[in-house]
């Protein structure tokens, strides 16, 4: 019972937060198996760009550490914020949720070439929160059950749980701003006096991503509707003969 019950959640969540949450998981499990090494796995435009390891500009988004505290909270909050940012503001627009996903990653990527950075799944996490607390300002929150505060406080507050852990706030500074820039360009210039909306979804994500809508004036044959059923005029057609 308790397998079926797993397996019915994790069918149940929206596609784009179960392929990511899955995939840092399996990644993780690969490392802790020793399958693969966090060597391998590691932001290092030397060995992108030199030795074509493009996998690594994905993989250091995947990669949370070893099984542990820092792991099961990373997990924990971006499964939840993923996926109601993905049943909220982005219902129905998966292609637009997919595009946040790339936007932010390409600039955090583009952050990483000039600092130190190893592994970007914290910050990537860090941008979700922030996106879904600025879109959701008014809900209040409970952290451990020592804070209370508002919505948009949370991203800094995580932040300041990362500094009494030891350790650095880089991290979380970066995904904050990526984060704020996302928001901004998206949420705020095109509200502006003068403003318009920047980030415009590629046409083909929205053709692998996106179901197209039904055509409300389309008239399939008859051998192609639905039980073979007349359409509701040609049911009057039929009770009201000319």
């Amino acid at each position: 019972m308790a397998y079926q019950g797993f397996a019915q959640e994790y069918l149940g969540m929206p596609a784009v937060t179960r392929a990511y949450t899955t995939a840092c998981v399996i990644t993780t499990a690969a490392v802790q198996l020793e399958f693969i090494t966090p060597f391998q796995l590691y932001f290092n435009p030397d060995l992108i760009f030199r030795k074509f390891q493009i996998w690594r500009l994905i993989t250091n988004f995947l990669f949370f550490g070893p099984l542990g505290f820092s792991f099961f909270f990373n997990m924990i909050f971006l499964y939840r914020y993923c996926r109601m940012l993905e049943e909220g503001s982005f219902r129905g627009r998966t292609a637009d949720f997919v595009f946040m996903f790339l936007f932010g990653g390409f600039l955090m990527t583009l952050f990483g070439l000039f600092a130190s950075l190893f592994f970007l799944g914290q910050a990537f996490t860090i941008m979700l929160v922030y996106v879904w607390s600025r879109r959701n300002p008014y809900i209040r929150m409970n952290f451990f059950g020592l804070l209370n505060f508002q919505a948009p406080f949370l991203p800094w507050v995580l932040m300041g749980f990362s500094l009494l852990l030891g350790n650095s706030i880089i991290i979380d500074l970066l995904g904050i701003g990526v984060g704020h820039i996302y928001y901004f360009l998206e949420d705020v210039f095109p509200n502006q006096p003068g403003g318009k909306k920047l980030l415009l979804t590629p046409g083909f994500l929205k053709m692998v991503f996106d179901t197209p809508e039904e055509d409300p004036n389309y008239n399939p044959l008859p051998e192609d509707r639905p039980d073979n059923q007349p359409r509701d005029q040609d049911q009057n057609q039929q009770q009201h003969p000319q």
